[in-house]
């Protein structure tokens, strides 16, 4: 006679394919990194593990903030423009401010930070605005927003970058404290926010009941609108910081940076596990999805392949990638 499963066995089998679909990306990741940990030279040292977290930084930040937008059901492509306008009304400002000194003093640089963060602060709301009033889906208003940032930015800097940093600024981009890249604490404090408002908010549930059903939100009381505003205004405010760290990297204010960065960013929460439909994904996943892309990058350029190729491969294994895990999650 054949043994029954007992209901114990039957709800371990039940319960792995389970674990598996939730965890899909993460076991991806990690059967990634052991084949380039296995296949590239010098892979595991420290400097190129730091290398990868500093060069994941920027689009990790954003991508949080962008995890947010999409769980509410939006959705912001102006990001990249945003993180050069900002780039550039930072640079601009600490010429306006310090008279075009040589050495800006802390404050002058502080100020102009505090400005671009400000500018970014109002863009959100101002695309919350029109998604409230006027009904414009954020698709197009955001569409709209990232050729209007990007026309802003050339008419700041004139075509030109604008060097009016002090010789300290590279600290925030290049700088290092305890071995470990400045852009890394950013990341951190980033992933930790946005961690902390997603699972232990009243916020962070509302960011979830709205995106699941907005209807069902608004007759619970839920502020939607406020909500989704909320989720514009912290993206853009990311994006900023992610403009000025830029601006460090390059020591100048440049409207040419982070071009098709919000492809990247969009990718990897996809990547992650966030659903397009909204409702459903995490901050976890979207960091998950960061990642993937930046060691994908990494072994690209360890294997040696050709700088043009990298972008068909990446877009080929991003592809290839997010079918796993619809497929995974379908079934």
């Amino acid at each position: 006679m054949t043994a029954r499963p007992t209901p114990e066995s039957g709800s371990n089998a039940a319960a792995l394919p389970a674990l598996l679909r939730r965890h899909s990306m993460l076991i991806i990741l990690i059967a990634f990194y052991i084949l380039v940990a296995f296949t590239g030279r010098g892979f595991l040292s420290i400097d190129n593990q730091l290398n990868i977290l500093r060069t994941v930084a920027v689009p990790g930040m954003i991508a949080f903030g962008m995890t947010l937008v999409i769980i509410v059901g939006e959705i912001d492509l102006s990001v990249g423009s945003m993180v050069a306008v900002s780039a550039c009304i930072t640079a601009w400002m600490v010429r306006l401010l310090s008279g075009g000194a040589m050495e800006p003093s802390v404050l002058v640089v502080m100020a102009a930070m505090v400005i671009a963060l400000g500018f970014a602060a109002l863009i959100g709301m101002f695309n919350g605005f029109l998604r409230r009033r006027i009904g414009v889906p954020t698709f197009i208003s955001s569409l709209a927003m990232m050729a209007t940032l990007a026309g802003v930015a050339n008419l700041i800097t004139g075509g030109s970058p604008i060097e009016s940093f002090p010789s300290w600024y590279y600290i925030i981009g290049s700088g290092r404290f305890l071995g470990v890249p400045v852009p890394v604490y950013l990341l951190g404090l980033a992933f930790a926010f946005t961690f902390i408002l997603t699972n232990y908010t009243a916020l962070g549930r509302e960011i979830y009941a709205v995106g699941g059903n907005i209807e069902a939100a608004r007759l619970s009381g839920i502020n939607v609108w406020r909500t989704k505003t909320i989720c514009l205004v912290i993206t853009c405010v990311f994006a900023a910081i992610g403009g000025i760290v830029y601006s460090s990297l390059i020591n100048s204010g440049n409207s040419s940076i982070a071009r098709g960065l919000e492809l990247e960013v969009i990718s990897a929460c996809i990547i992650g596990g966030v659903s397009l439909f909204g409702g459903k994904g995490s901050i976890w996943g979207a960091f998950i999805g960061v990642l993937f892309l930046g060691v994908l990058l990494n072994a690209m350029t360890l294997w040696g392949f050709n700088p043009y190729a990298q972008q068909v491969v990446k877009g080929a294994l991003i592809l290839g990638a997010v079918f796993v895990n619809f497929a995974i999650e379908r079934r």
